[in-house]
This record gives structure tokens, sequence and C-alpha cells, in this order.
């Protein structure tokens, strides 16, 4: 049988006016998984959080800790009460506050017991030695230690997180990062983590939620949704994409990159076949006849060289084809900068091509 959740969010709505900013929102945490709500801003993730800790009151829906109800069914939990914690982008700390007095504003209990928890959540976020400076005093990610653990100090069973990182550099990012997540994972918390970077979502989760409009379009694994992405645009929120156009014969889309499986469309369904940029192969097109393939692979398009670009670990290589009518792009590692005009064929495997029905033309007039 299956652990209770940590956090079970059902069915959460809410609105302003007319508007659902969130539209029957359901999720499940578990104690020590990291979930993260990815999506474009003004999708409605920040609103989720807000109903949780208590700061916003939604307009219908559950929303329970350990299986104790905090809103909904006629309660509304205070947010002193939901033993919730918040991480934001402001770190908000108290200025006129040492960095020993923040962490323990709000604990409960003797001074002792206060202070040995400060002492071993300073160690533990490697700022023991700043137990006396103030945050003026602090660099960006020294702060967001401090704040990290003055948000664990009074052991929340969840925390929340509103892209905590995006004030920091990229460098010192990764780092804070990885150290939260390991501090977090030894405390056991549930975590709700909002963000709209794709790369920070796939390097911090277990699970992650794809937002759009107010509701989750795809729940799962990093892998599961950048492998099996539900439509075009999931897709293309991971990473660019490829779209060749097609139309689906007895369960089979034909494309000019060959057959790939469509058994669930209907014949005649105009559809795309769409692919990432670093699983497009590339062969030099030394003579008319095209490159060998194998049962796994589709067939091979003719396209010429618009421009090359080294990125810094991969080039990427902007081609156009007769056969299809927008751009497509390939990445090949290291450095590779064929001229414009040079010739080659393009070939992707099955696999890393999925089929999605094409998007309605807008009427015309």
């Amino acid at each position: 049988m299956a652990a209770a959740p940590r956090l079970d969010v059902i069915g959460l709505t809410r609105r302003f006016g007319t508007k659902a900013v969130v539209d029957n929102l359901t999720l499940r945490v578990a104690a020590g998984e990291v979930m993260c709500l990815l999506g474009p801003s003004g999708c409605g993730k920040s609103t989720v959080l807000r109903c949780i800790a208590g700061v916003d009151r939604p307009n219908q829906g559950q929303i329970r800790v350990d299986g104790q109800t905090l809103s909904g069914d006629g309660i509304e939990q205070p947010p002193e009460a939901r033993e919730v914690g918040l991480m934001f982008q402001d770190f908000a700390l108290f200025p006129h506050m040492s960095v020993a007095e923040n962490v323990a504003f709000g604990l409960k209990g003797g001074r002792a017991a206060k202070a040995e928890r400060v002492r071993r959540l300073l160690e533990r976020v490697q700022m023991a030695r700043f137990t006396d400076a103030y945050p003026h005093q602090l660099s960006g990610g020294e702060q967001q230690r401090v704040a990290l653990a003055r948000a664990l100090a009074p052991r929340p069973k969840v925390m929340l997180m509103d892209e905590p990182f995006s004030g920091l550099d990229d460098r010192l990012r990764d780092d804070i990062r990885d150290d939260t997540l390991e501090v977090l994972q030894e405390e056991g918390t549930a975590v709700l983590m909002v963000t709209h970077e794709p790369e920070e979502a796939m390097r911090m989760a277990d699970a992650i939620a794809l937002m759009r409009a107010g509701r989750i379009v795809q729940m799962g694994t990093p892998r599961a949704l950048y492998t099996a992405p539900v439509d075009r645009a999931a897709a293309a929120f991971f990473s660019d994409v490829n779209s060749v156009p097609g139309r689906v014969r007895h369960g089979i889309a034909e494309t000019p990159l060959g057959q790939f499986p469509a058994p669930e469309l209907a014949d005649g369904t105009a559809v795309e076949a769409v692919f990432r940029p670093q699983h497009a192969r590339l062969d030099f097109d030394r003579s008319d006849a095209p490159p060998e393939t194998t049962a796994t692979e589709g067939k091979p398009l003719r396209v010429s060289v618009r421009r090359a670009r080294f990125l810094g670990v991969e080039s990427l290589i902007e081609l156009q084809s007769n056969e299809v009518a927008a751009p497509l792009k390939a990445l090949v590692q290291g450095v590779f900068l064929p001229k414009p005009g040079t010739m080659f064929w393009l070939t992707i495997r099955r696999d890393r091509c999925t089929i999605f029905p094409a998007p309605e033309a807008p009427p015309t007039g």
C-alpha cells in the first residue's frame, strides 16, 4: 500500500473575477520528494503556492498536509498554523537581526534548544562562521543559505519555494541549488518549487508538473516529460524543436523524413513530426545517393547549411530543405562549422521523433 502524501492538493481553483488563474489543480507530494511547478510567467504557479501557504484563499478545493485539512470543507487554517515553510526570490531577512537571530526567529522552546537548532542548521548550510553577522554584510549566496536555514528551523512538513535562486549568478546558483536540495532531502521535507526554467526543474525535481493557463497539462518524472511530451508546446518548453509536416495513411504518418507510427490518428489527419536538434544525424552529401539507414531510422532528407555557430560545447547548424518550408536545426558536439550552402543528408531515429496532430490554421478573412 502506497504511503499517504505529505502534501495533498485536490481540485484547487482560484478565480480573480471571472478568470480562473488556477483551474481545478490536483497534485501530491510525498515526504522527501521535490516537485517543481514549471511553466511560463502568468500560468498560475505562484498563486498555487500562496493558496497552500494560506496567504491567498482558494475559491474551491482542498489542501491537506499529512491528512489534516488546511483549506477546504469550511476550514481555513491561518498561515502560522500550517507547518509550511516559505522561500522566495526576496530572501526577506530582517536587516536589524544577526544571522543567528534571523534563523531563530519564530522558533519555540527553551533558549538552549533553540540555540542548538540554530547552530546545527548554520553548520549544515556552511554559515556557522557568520553567526553574528548582519544581512547587509553577506553576499547574495550567503543570504540565500541563511534564508534556507531560517525556513527549515521550525521543521516544516512542507517547503514552498518560489524561484528562490533567480537572483544568483549561474555558477553560484548551481552550487546553492545542489546544497539546498541535499539539506531538504536530509530533513525529509516535502518540497513544492516554482520555476520557469526547465533546466532548473530537471536538475532539482523528482517530479515535474507542467502548467499552462492555470492547469497542469502533464505530470511525471523529468525524463518522462522530456522524452514523451504530451503535445508540441510541452516538447518545445524543454528545448528547441524541429517540426516537419506529414499526413496519416493507414496508421502511418508519412513525412519527408520517412514513415512513423501513428496508430491513434485517423486517416488523412495532418500531423507534424517533432524532434530535437540534438537528435538529428547529419551525413555529408557526397553523391546523389542518400546514405544507408537502419531499420530504426527514417528516410534521409537532403538539406543545405544556412548558418553554423559554435556555442562553446556544441555547434548549432541551421539548415533548409526544398521539401520542408520551415528551417531546421541540428546540434553537433564540439566545433563543427560547415560553410553556408554545404549539402547534407539529415536523418532521425524513429524513437526520437514524436507525431502530433498539426495545429489548426487560424480562420482567414
